[in-house]
């Protein structure tokens, strides 16, 4: 019985009419037909935008060999010096990062040294060894 359908010559506009009929008239529109150059750059655009993203995150997920372990590229580059250049203490605070990436010291030497001072410290002055 199905194969009767199928030699009917107007079985795809019968089919077409019941999409039509179900979802509407742009599910059986040609994707062309609203197609423009405006819109054709807009998309060869965002084609080239996802693909430099794509490959920047590629880059931070090539992995290196480091005495026969694979690691991230990305964590070789991170800055892994956490002691202050003030005081020399190591410090894991999140407190101390914020100010050592301002300053480049420490929450300890910054009141100590910098509050309240910071055009001096920021023109290089720096305290003297005890």
């Amino acid at each position: 019985m199905p194969l009767k359908q199928y030699k009917d010559p107007h079985y795809i506009v019968k089919v077409e009419k019941a999409i039509k009929k179900k979802y509407g008239y742009e599910t059986i529109q040609n994707p062309k037909a609203n197609w423009t150059p405006e819109k054709e750059k807009e998309y060869l655009k965002q084609i080239k935008d996802f693909y430099i993203r794509q490959q920047k995150l590629d880059e931070k997920s090539e992995k290196v060999e480091v005495d026969g372990i694979f690691v991230s590229k990305k964590l070789l580059n991170k800055k892994n010096d956490r002691s202050c250049p003030v005081c020399s203490i190591y410090s894991f605070n999140a407190q101390d990062d914020v100010y050592m990436n301002k300053f480049n010291c420490c929450f300890k030497c910054y009141i100590q040294h910098v509050e309240d001072r910071e055009e001096r410290w920021q023109s290089g002055w720096r305290p003297q060894g005890d």
